[in-house]
């Protein structure tokens, strides 16, 4: 499985509201430019997380964006789901798998339900509190004198 751009942005920018949140909205365009993203392309990933509730946009000269819970609520599962759909290595496995008329006999079926249960693992363990830590943490790494 190979997680595209957009599964890539749409981690990115929900990182970016959980690092730079401070009590208000956050500009689109301040993402954009911190991540190097063109805003257009955000632009339709928010569209995508604002329409499962996983952002909230406030309007006006001082709007933006913000979190719709806690970033220890969200997880990188939840997140790519979104914006890339299905996240099963295979059609014949996962909660939405096709059922397959070999599943009884196939030996491949056995390796993709392990890769997919220990991708669900990670991607389910992982939150967006964490990955803001291990932001913070690379950050003050870089810190120098």
């Amino acid at each position: 499985m190979k997680i595209s751009t957009r599964g890539r942005y749409a981690i990115r920018l929900m990182l970016d509201l959980a690092v730079y949140y401070n009590g208000g909205p956050v500009s689109l365009k301040d993402i954009a430019k911190r991540q190097n993203v063109s805003d257009k392309y955000l632009e339709q990933i928010i569209s995508a997380l604002h329409k499962a509730g996983l952002v909230k946009s406030i309007r006006g000269s001082h709007g933006g964006y913000c979190l719709s819970f806690p970033p220890c609520e969200y997880t990188a599962g939840q997140i790519l789901r979104v914006v890339e759909g299905n996240m099963s290595p295979m059609d014949c496995v996962g909660e939405q798998g096709v059922d397959c008329i070999n599943k009884s006999t196939c030996v491949s079926f056995i390796l993709w339900e392990k890769l997919d249960k220990a991708m669900n693992e990670v991607l389910e363990g992982i939150t967006l509190a964490d990955m803001a830590e291990w932001q913070n943490e690379l950050m003050t790494d870089q810190y120098v004198i």
